[in-house]
């Protein structure tokens, strides 16, 4: 069982940044694919970003390639989004989740455990 927790959630004017956490209290961390998921009021999650278990090429939503920047540092069991130029559409609530031996997907069903989540606003 792996327990996720979120964490950097904030309000921060447009073209800020913030960087959020994804820590695990998981032995076996390092071997979990995790992804960046949100969900803005009124509408579907959406992905935004992934990293696989090896820490391979990670993939990227188009609306934050060049701006968002998914890590890991397994040492310390946690996932990082770096989020920087952020915008007002960029309003959401932030989940991460986790797949065992994962490549990384853009799927969210593909995910077997997800954190609370944490809200970021960007104001204009």
């Amino acid at each position: 069982q792996v327990q996720l927790v979120e964490s950097g959630g904030e309000l921060v004017q447009a073209g800020g940044s913030l960087r959020l956490s994804c820590t695990s209290s998981g032995r076996a961390f390092s071997l979990y694919a995790v992804g960046w998921f949100r969900q803005a009021p009124g509408k579907e999650r959406e992905f935004v970003a992934a990293i696989s278990w090896r820490g391979a090429t990670p993939v990227y939503a188009d609306s934050v390639k060049g701006r968002f920047t998914i890590s890991r540092h397994n040492a310390k069991n946690t996932v990082y989004l770096q989020m920087n130029d952020l915008k007002p559409e960029d309003t959401a609530v932030y989940y991460c989740a986790a797949d065992p031996y994962g490549s990384g997907s853009k799927l969210r069903h593909d995910y077997n455990f997800w954190g609370q989540g944490t809200q970021v606003t960007v104001s204009s």
